[in-house]
């Protein structure tokens, strides 16, 4: 069985066969998903919606496009959600030097006071970082005792190395299947323990899907790709990351896989 740590099932991409992209996702041997939903977003209607699937779990944030949105009544709904038994980390959160659709001196201060309040309440961290790895790094490394994890890594070896050394988790998409992916290095890396992987669905489908939607079902691809870098077989990789998900996410069903 594959868990696909991060995927956003909320988006209107999905709006018309929401629960058949479920049930593909189970009949792909995908037993669990992570499902991002902004805390600027829909979120009860998510929670409603994913309470129905056994499996599905959510994280909640304020993603770094919507930074500029961050209000005290903003962070009090978000702590408010950390508390609902199906959210079981924090984020989306980080920074996106890319887009800049806040100010960057606004994006690392909602960025740092999210973390920190994330990492009080036990909760681990989904990272967002986009052209901004110094800056990412300066801030993680101000919250030492922070569970961190790099959604969708395909950074530079700043970040890379900052996560390696502080033992950070390092989660890999469908990127590593496009001709362009140049991070097999870090693929090979990361410790065992330390090693998950996502669809970021609907987007980056992995080939052969490219530039289609993607969905949780794809993530094989994901994994075929790790073993084959890492010359491992696939099924460790299923175990492995598998494992290091639940450990994570699902810490009460830890022998239930």
């Amino acid at each position: 069985m594959l868990v696909d740590t991060h995927c956003h099932l909320a988006d209107p991409a999905f709006a018309a066969d929401r629960d058949a992209v479920v049930e593909r996702m189970g009949a792909a041997g995908v037993s669990r998903a992570m499902v991002i939903e902004s805390v600027t977003a829909q979120l009860e209607e998510t929670l409603g919606w994913a309470v129905r699937h056994p499996g599905l779990v959510v994280a909640t944030g304020c993603h770094p496009h919507d930074a500029g949105r961050w209000t005290p009544e903003l962070r009090t709904r978000l702590q408010a959600a950390w508390q609902h038994p199906l959210v079981r980390a924090a984020g989306e959160m980080g920074l996106d030097y890319h887009y800049d659709h806040a100010p960057r001196s606004v994006q690392q201060d909602v960025f740092a006071e999210q973390l920190a309040l994330a990492t009080a309440a036990g909760m681990p961290v989904v990272i967002h970082a986009r052209e901004a790895d110094a800056d990412v790094v300066a801030i993680l490394r101000n919250q030492a005792d922070a569970t961190v994890v790099l959604h969708s890594f395909s950074s530079g070896p700043v970040l890379r190395d900052a996560g390696l050394e502080a033992g950070w988790y390092f989660s890999f998409s469908g990127m590593v299947t496009f001709k362009t992916w140049t991070q097999q290095d870090a693929m090979r890396a990361v410790a065992s323990d330390r090693l998950l992987i996502e669809t970021d669905a609907p987007y980056l489908a992995p080939v052969p899907h490219r530039g289609k939607r993607n969905e949780p079902s794809y993530v094989p691809a994901v994994a075929r790709a790790l073993a084959e870098v890492r010359g491992t077989t696939y099924e460790e990789i299923a175990a492995g990351t598998t494992a290091n998900a639940i450990r994570l996410f699902w810490p009460d069903e830890q022998d239930d896989r």
